[in-house]
């Protein structure tokens, strides 16, 4: 069984990850989780609510919160932001994909094109 989720990071941070080791997000070391996002449209809201005066590229990994070997909780009200308490095995990322801005620097929805 799958269970998706989404996960922003910019680009150029995930560069400079070594590949060969789970994935830590800052914020694993600063708050003690991981930040996600359930659903494609929540996912746009919450980069254009954090991430729209950041000019750098991001990229949106899909992560399967099934194959994370560390806890996970989804704890906000609406039941949308899981955490997870840990690194991030490369074998939970099912794939990464660029989130595209439009000109005034906002975020599109997956799979969107800027005009």
């Amino acid at each position: 069984m799958t269970r998706p989720t989404f996960h922003l990071v910019p680009t150029e941070v995930w560069a400079a990850a070594d590949p060969a080791e789970p994935y830590r997000a800052a914020s694993l070391a600063d708050e003690g989780f991981i930040h996600c996002t359930d659903g494609s449209e929540e996912l746009v809201a919450t980069a254009n609510r954090h991430f729209a005066a950041d000019p750098r590229e991001y990229l949106v990994l899909t992560i399967d919160l099934d194959r994370v070997a560390v806890p996970w909780r989804v704890e906000d009200a609406r039941r949308v932001y899981p955490h997870v308490y840990g690194p991030i095995p490369r074998a939970a990322i099912l794939g990464r994909s660029r989130m595209v801005r439009d000109a005034d620097g906002r975020f599109l929805r997956i799979g969107e094109r800027a005009a």
